[in-house]
């Protein structure tokens, strides 16, 4: 099912939630979908301005038109409305749009609103299996260049979405602290030292949610990828370098990634983004043309969606002297080499099951200007050239007490602009 644009997306509408009707992030064309805990118990909620909406309660007074939802909403997770089929992700949309716009009826939602100050966000789904990708092509020559100046990207790159399987056990939702991870590093000696990791560092990644699955040896071809993903989010990756430089060879990361990984709460649904696709970065002049499995009309045509990131930092010297986050970079997701339909389709070209809620990330979000880099590897070019912040600090890499906020929001004229919220995480000190 490709999804198109309906009233839902109609920027006139306005909600009976006051708070919906100027809030960046999630007006009543948004309709975010997460899990929080509220009165001691886990519910699965959208975000409609400042208020996160129970849907368990609304299920449970008759509100919604498809007795299969409905059966879902009473779980502490999204893993069986994500097991449902496209449809039924739509109509829950409707009904919840029909139940919140100008016009309808406050009084049947009556004490099933809470502040979203007033609530502890969750992690949205039981997470089987992460993927992490490596889809942004200014990202990987940035890093190939550091390593191999004359030969930036391998004979690969342009032909298979690189990807490698993360531990799920460690991803936390935003506002978690991150403890600084301790392992091997070598730096130019014969012989190793184990430590706490000194090259801390933070990836900007987009994500994206496993919604229906497919049975093992059954691969999903990349018509089809779409309608098994339920929804994206914000995500950190974060990276230990120095942990990382030691041990990446012969298999790739381990320990320096497999400490941390940060989601956003909030989980934005593919017919809200709708109206922001564009057509899929256009490669230039010289490079190969996917190969046909990850290859059609529809992803070529709007397989990119337009979603522009900011990374801020926030230092406790910053938070003492009173200064605001710190805007490190903005770039754009629209301009990954490879799509999240290719990037599932190529996940399961040789087989390997995917299942609902399984969580599948970009990699690093870079674009082709310095200002739009995705990572302070990149940023601060291995520590050659360290970030001024305006305490008159310095950072090549993270120091215990940083905060790192991602933010996501997608913005095109004649709609209302959307985000994806917050996604955030404040360093502590390694463990003796």
């Amino acid at each position: 099912m490709t999804y198109s644009i309906n009233y839902t997306h109609d920027a006139s509408v306005s909600s009976w939630v006051e708070s919906a009707n100027s809030h960046l992030d999630f007006p009543i064309q948004n309709l975010p979908l997460g899990v929080c805990r509220y009165a001691g118990r886990k519910i699965i909620v959208t975000a409609v301005g400042d208020l996160v909406l129970n849907l368990q309660g609304v299920a449970a007074r008759g509100l919604l038109s498809s007795s299969e939802v409905t059966a879902t909403l009473s779980s502490e997770s999204l893993n069986g409305l994500m097991s449902l089929e496209t449809s039924h992700w739509s109509t829950l949309r409707r009904d919840l749009h029909n139940l919140l716009k100008v016009g309808a009826d406050a009084n049947l939602l009556d004490g099933l609103l809470y502040k979203r100050s007033e609530v502890d966000m969750c992690l949205p789904a039981t997470i089987g299996d992460y993927t992490d990708f490596y889809a942004s092509i200014y990202h990987a020559t940035n890093v190939g260049s550091m390593f191999r100046p004359e030969n930036p990207l391998l004979p690969n790159y342009k032909y298979v979405p690189i990807g490698y399987h993360g531990r799920s056990s460690s991803i936390v939702v935003s506002g978690t602290a991150i403890r600084r991870p301790c392992g091997q590093t070598r730096e130019g000696g014969e012989v190793p030292s184990f430590g706490p990791s000194r090259k801390l560092d933070y990836e900007l990644e987009v994500a994206f949610y496993v919604g229906c699955g497919n049975e093992q040896g059954k691969p999903i071809p990349i018509e089809y990828a779409e309608d098994h993903i339920f929804g994206l989010c914000i995500l950190n990756d974060w990276s230990a370098r120095d942990i990382q430089a030691w041990e990446y060879q012969p298999l790739g990361p381990f320990l320096a990634k497999s400490f941390a990984t940060t989601v956003s709460p909030w989980v934005v649904t593919l017919e809200a983004l709708e109206p922001f696709r564009k057509r899929a970065y256009v490669r230039p002049e010289g490079d190969p043309e996917p190969l046909p499995y990850l290859s059609c009309w529809s992803d070529i045509e709007r397989g990119a969606i337009d979603i522009t990131l900011e990374v801020y930092i926030q230092t406790e010297k910053m938070v003492a002297q009173g200064l605001e986050p710190f805007k490190l970079s903005t770039a754009g997701f629209g301009d990954m080499y490879w799509t999240i339909a290719q990037m599932l389709a190529h996940h399961t070209c040789n087989g390997c099951n995917l299942r609902p809620g399984d969580l599948i990330a970009s990699g690093t979000v870079s674009g082709a200007e310095r200002g739009s880099w995705g990572s302070l590897l990149e940023l601060a070019w291995r520590g050659s050239r360290p970030i001024e912040l305006p305490s008159g600090e310095r950072r090549s890499f993270l120091e215990d007490g940083d905060e790192i906020i991602m933010r996501g929001y997608c913005v095109r004229e004649g709609f209302r602009r959307i985000g994806f919220g917050d996604c955030r995480g404040r360093i502590l000190p390694a463990l003796k």
